[in-house]
C-alpha cells in the first residue's frame, strides 16, 4: 500500500513538472517573439517609407492590436500617418521646432514644396516619402511664413513670403528670379497703403502669398498696415503692382491679422486671423462674402482646397480641445472638426497651416493632410480613413 502511494506521489510530481517547463518554454517563445517583432518594426522605420502601412500579419497574431485613434466626423476621419511623419529628413531634426510657412503643391506632378529655417528650400515626393532640398542660395534658408506654387507664361516658379525680409520667385531647381522688399509707399493706387509704407515707422509684415491671373496677390498681416498687396511681372522682372486693399478694422474688406491667402476658381481667400474669419473677395478686391458655421474664438491661420472642400486651421485649441482643431467647410457649412490632438501626436498642439495631397497609387487615391504645428514646429501626416 506504502508503495502504491509513493508511486502515485511521485507521478504527480513529475506531470506537474513537464507542465512547468512546457509552460515556461512557452513564455519564452512568446517574449522572444514580441521582442522581435518590436526589433523589426523599429529597423523597418528606415525602410522605404512607401512600405509603410503594411504589416506582416503572422507577426503580430499573438499581440493585441491597440485601438486605432481617430478624430473628424462623417466622411472626414482622420487617424495619425506615423510612417510618413518619420519621412521628415533625419538632417532636418535640430531645425524643425523652427519651421511652420506651411505648403504648396505643383498640380501637375504632385511634388509638394515646403520650407525649413535653417535647412533650406525642400520639395517631397509626390507619395511623400522623401525629401530633397532646392536650390544654394542663402536667402532659401531664412524663415519662409508663406509659399505658393504658380505657372506663369507657361513656366512654373514658386513664390516664398519671408516676413520681415522679401518675397522671392523662384524656380523649381531653387534659382531666384526676383527679390521684392519693402514698399516704398508710391506704388500703390490705395493710398492707405502708400501713406502707411511712406512712413519711417513701418515695418514689412508680409506673411502669405498666392497667384491668379498673372498677378501674385501677398497677405501683409503681421502689421498695422493689414493690407493685400500686389506683385506683377514686366519683362521678366517682378515687382510690386498697383493694386491694393484692406487696412486694419471690423468693416467687410478690412482685416485683424490678414494671416493666409489662397487663389481658387476666380477669387482670392484671406485667413483674418483675429477676426476668425475666411473672407472671399474677387480678384479685384471686391468684398465677397465670410465664411459661416466657424466657431467662435477659432483663430483662422490658413486655408488650402481639394475635392470640393475647404481646409482650414485655427492657431489654438478652443475650450478643452487636446489641440488647434482643422475644419473641412465647403464654402457654405462646415462638415468637420479634426483635432490632432486626439491623436497622441507629440509636440502638436497649435496649428499655422493644414494642406491636403493626395496620393495615388494603383488607381487608388487616398487622402492625406500635412501639418505644420507652430511654437514647437511639428511636423505631421494625417491619413483619412475609409
Amino acid at each position: 500500500m506504502l508503495k502504491k502511494a509513493i508511486i502515485t506521489v511521485l507521478s504527480i510530481v513529475f506531470c506537474f513538472g513537464f507542465s512547468m517547463a512546457t509552460v515556461a518554454q512557452h513564455s519564452h517563445h512568446n517574449h522572444s517573439h514580441h521582442h522581435s517583432h518590436d526589433h523589426t518594426h523599429h529597423a523597418n522605420e528606415n525602410m522605404d517609407m512607401a512600405h509603410h502601412h503594411e504589416h506582416d500579419p503572422a507577426a503580430s497574431d499573438d499581440i493585441p492590436r491597440q485601438v486605432k485613434l481617430v478624430t473628424g466626423q462623417g466622411e472626414f476621419i482622420f487617424s495619425w500617418d506615423e510612417g510618413l511623419t518619420d519621412a521628415f529628413p533625419e538632417d532636418a531634426r535640430e531645425f524643425e521646432a523652427g519651421m511652420h510657412g506651411g505648403f504648396t503643391e505643383d498640380p501637375e506632378t504632385g511634388m509638394v514644396y515646403t520650407g525649413i529655417p535653417g535647412y533650406g528650400l525642400c520639395s517631397i515626393s509626390p507619395d511623400l516619402t522623401k525629401w530633397s532640398t532646392i536650390g544654394t542660395d542663402s536667402r532659401l534658408k531664412d524663415n519662409i511664413h508663406g509659399i505658393g506654387f504658380f505657372v506663369h507664361k507657361g513656366e512654373k516658379y514658386l513664390a516664398l513670403a519671408q516676413e520681415g525680409k522679401r518675397v522671392l520667385i523662384v524656380t523649381l531647381d531653387g534659382s531666384i528670379v526676383s527679390e521684392i522688399v519693402k514698399p516704398e509707399g508710391t506704388e500703390f493706387t490705395f493710398e492707405q497703403a502708400n501713406k502707411f509704407f511712406a512712413s519711417p515707422d513701418s515695418n514689412f509684415g508680409v506673411t502669405d502669398v498666392t497667384y491668379l491671373n498673372g498677378i501674385i496677390y501677398a497677405a501683409h498681416g503681421y502689421s498695422n498696415g493689414d493690407f493685400v498687396l500686389t506683385i506683377e511681372e514686366n519683362n521678366g522682372v517682378w515687382s510690386w503692382g498697383e493694386l491694393a486693399w484692406g487696412g486694419k478694422g471690423d468693416n467687410p474688406g478690412q482685416f485683424q491679422t490678414a494671416h493666409g491667402i489662397y487663389a481658387h476658381e476666380e477669387h482670392i481667400f484671406v485667413a483674418n486671423r483675429a477676426a476668425g474669419q475666411v473672407v472671399k473677395f474677387t480678384g479685384e478686391g471686391k468684398f465677397v462674402n465670410t465664411f459661416s458655421d466657424i466657431p467662435d474664438g477659432s483663430l483662422i491661420c490658413n486655408l488650402s482646397y481639394k475635392d470640393e472642400h475647404y481646409f482650414l486651421n485655427a492657431l489654438q485649441a478652443i475650450g478643452d480641445q487636446k489641440s488647434a482643431p482643422i475644419y473641412v467647410h465647403t464654402d457654405e457649412e462646415l462638415v468637420s472638426t479634426i483635432v490632432p490632438g486626439d491623436l497622441d501626436i507629440p509636440d502638436l498642439t497649435n496649428i499655422h497651416q493644414v494642406w491636403p495631397h493626395i496620393v495615388t497609387e494603383n488607381g487608388s487615391k487616398q487622402l492625406y493632410l500635412l501639418v505644420h504645428g507652430w511654437n514647437k514646429g511639428k511636423f505631421a501626416v494625417l491619413k483619412m480613413e475609409k
